[in-house]
């Protein structure tokens, strides 16, 4: 007897017989139990899942000479010759050779006769979304109101092209898959029947490949028996068919794990040499790494694994976690698809696999999220109390007010301390709070600079002891008026009356010096401190640049006529000299005289040890992987 391959040998011949097609075959013993018979059904799905092999069951059911029958016998001369596919009244078309309006033509002139000796004559089209309009357009009359001796059974693996008009004169039938479990079941009954000894993890392996086809499966299942001698193993399959098994992925992943790149790249080589192809190799990647995903999510479901959930390296299960394990399967599957234009595809493999060895230190957008949550409530206390302590050393003095002492703990608060950064986006936003920008934004406050005082309002001023005080809400230049305690001066001259040049000769001078247009605020002059913080103010507001470098300098010390200021860069002492003309200018203004400006290198020492630090410092750094420098 010739041989006849497991897909043709085990094809169902009764609608118990069909694999995971369950509704199916339950309506169509209810449909022929109560002699409910369409004259036209259309069957959808996958390839190789029942669709012809249901039609020809449906073929016997009708014309057994003992039905119709939800069972057929089998043995008769109508069923015999359906099987065989030699029965005159039972006639299939390939819809893909004969798609012309001819054919159909043709189909219309034979539903004229009756059948030749069976109950039914059956039409079954395969491929039927193959036929042209014409084809289609020409059936619509016929499929619509046949002769009643006359069923049409069309079968498509794309149902979108079917036409709407031929849906609508059908009952339809939508195959499904078949589940991994029900093809290894099979599989293990077609080794019974054959005579082979076959071990689940293979047999798992056929049935994944197969991707829920009946035929595919048996297909793939006398492939591999014919290379296995009578014994089909997982191993042979493995080594015969050029796959990486999962033994040696888990070397492979287990090197990626410790970061062990160089023994890493050297492994991807050896399976190279071996003739493994790259398409496959990185196939069989994605497989393990969507196992090992399912595994750490807990799913250990041999069918969906492919084989034990043992066999998976426990080293990688516990050195990656989820979401680490997403971004490498998210990896290989983008791998897959870039090495089609590709200049080389193993460059491509081996640049994934380099990736792969520092991927214990990748943080998702998630965990960062969480880190900063986690730190939000120490920055918004570091930067109140740094605030704080500012405002309330500065508006204790005598020369600034309020809303400059505000601007002074955010431009500017260091006074021996590491400089708290202010974060824009942690600040909430009340009512009661400054505006961000206190001196007024990209205009410069010309109200209480040193020209307008010297200036504009010497003559109002001249007869008096203090300035007047403004009017209630009147703006003035982003700075909330206060008159002075009592003992306390509030104008330039007033603050050194024998260092204060006549007015005259004030303008005189300054029409010598460089101009500027930075803002000078009045200030106390006796608080060096207090000097250093409204300076980096007034100058924040149109030199953002050089007031960050005054706020990189600490310890000002005033010596006769020469400011010292120290600071920690020698790159800096040289951008602090090329501004020393607008320091100078700056400082005329505010002391009445020549003020000369020294910048001096100094290295400042640590405070505290790293031992010393609070626990809510540390896990700040920890956090975020940095140094601390000084603390407050």
């Amino acid at each position: 007897m010739a041989y006849e391959v497991t897909a043709t040998r085990r094809r169902p011949q009764r609608f118990e017989d069909l694999v995971g097609q369950e509704f199916v075959a339950e309506t169509f013993r209810n449909t022929i139990a109560s002699g409910k018979i369409a004259h036209a059904y259309l069957f959808s799905g996958p390839r190789g899942c029942g669709k012809t092999s249901t039609a020809r069951i449906l073929a016997k059911a009708l014309n057994c000479q003992k039905g119709p029958t939800a069972s057929p016998c089998g043995e008769c001369e109508a069923c015999k010759e359906i099987t065989a596919g030699s029965s005159l009244d039972v006639i299939e078309i390939d819809g893909a050779s004969n798609t012309s309006v001819n054919d159909v033509r043709q189909i219309k002139d034979e539903v004229l006769f009756p059948p030749n000796s069976c109950r039914y004559k059956i039409y079954i089209i395969d491929e039927v979304h193959m036929l042209s309009t014409s084809a289609f357009n020409a059936l619509l009359k016929t499929i619509e109101e046949p002769p009643p001796y006359v069923v049409f059974i069309f079968a498509t693996t794309e149902l979108q092209k079917v036409p709407a008009t031929i849906k609508s004169r059908c009952q339809q039938f939508n195959f499904r898959l078949v589940p991994v479990e029900k093809v290894k079941e099979q599989l293990a009954l077609a080794a019974q029947e054959s005579g082979i000894k076959a071990d689940d993890e293979a047999l798992y392996w056929i049935a994944r490949e197969s991707g829920g086809s009946m035929r595919d499966s048996y297909t793939l299942f006398d492939q591999v028996a014919a290379f296995s001698g009578g014994e089909i193993t997982y191993e042979k399959i493995r080594d015969k068919l050029g796959l990486v098994g999962v033994d040696r992925l888990n070397e492979l992943f287990g090197l990626c794990v410790k970061g062990d790149s160089t023994n890493a790249l050297l492994k991807l080589d050896e399976y190279m040499q071996n003739g493994v192809s790259i398409e496959q190799l990185i196939s069989n990647c994605t497989d393990y790494l969507r196992s090992v995903l399912l595994i750490k999510n807990g799913v250990k479901k041999e069918a969906l694994l492919g084989q034990s959930a043992e066999r998976f390296s426990a080293e990688v299960l516990d050195a990656w976690n989820s979401v680490q394990i997403e971004r490498a399967l998210g990896l290989f599957m983008q791998l897959y698809r870039d090495i089609r234009y590709s200049l080389s595809p193993r460059y491509e493999f081996e640049l994934a696999v380099s990736r792969l060895c520092w991927l214990s230190e990748y943080v998702s957008p998630a965990d960062v999220k969480k880190a900063v949550d986690a730190v939000k409530p120490l920055l918004d206390e570091s930067v109140r109390a740094s605030a704080s302590v500012a405002a309330s050393a500065v508006a204790s003095g005598a020369g600034v007010s309020s809303s400059q002492a505000g601007t002074s703990s955010q431009a500017g608060a260091k006074s021996g301390g590491a400089y708290v950064p202010q974060f824009a986006a942690l600040q909430e936003d009340s009512g009661g709070q400054s505006h961000p920008f206190p001196d007024g934004g990209a205009e410069p406050p010309d109200t209480n600079s040193a020209e307008n005082i010297g200036a504009d309002a010497a003559s109002s001023w001249e007869d008096s002891e203090q300035p007047p005080a403004p009017d209630e809400g009147e703006w003035q230049g982003g700075f909330d008026w206060q008159p002075s305690p009592e003992g306390q001066v509030s104008t330039l001259s007033e603050a050194a009356p024998e260092q204060a040049a006549p007015l005259g000769q004030t303008e005189q001078a300054e029409s010598d010096l460089p101009q500027t247009e930075v803002p000078v605020s009045s200030v106390d002059t006796g608080d060096i401190q207090k000097v250093r913080a409204t300076m980096i103010s007034d100058f924040s507001v149109n030199e953002p640049l050089i007031a960050g470098l005054l706020e990189k300098t600490f310890d000002w010390k005033l010596e006769g006529d020469t400011l010292v200021l120290c600071t920690e860069n020698t790159f800096e002492i040289m951008q602090l000299e090329q501004n020393a003309a607008k320091f100078a200018s700056y400082l005329e203004k505010v002391y009445g005289r020549r003020i000369d400006f020294k910048p001096v290198h100094i290295e400042r020492k640590p405070e505290v040890t790293l031992a010393d630090l609070p626990v809510q410092v540390q896990l700040l750094r920890d956090t975020f992987k940095g140094s601390v420098i000084g603390i407050n």
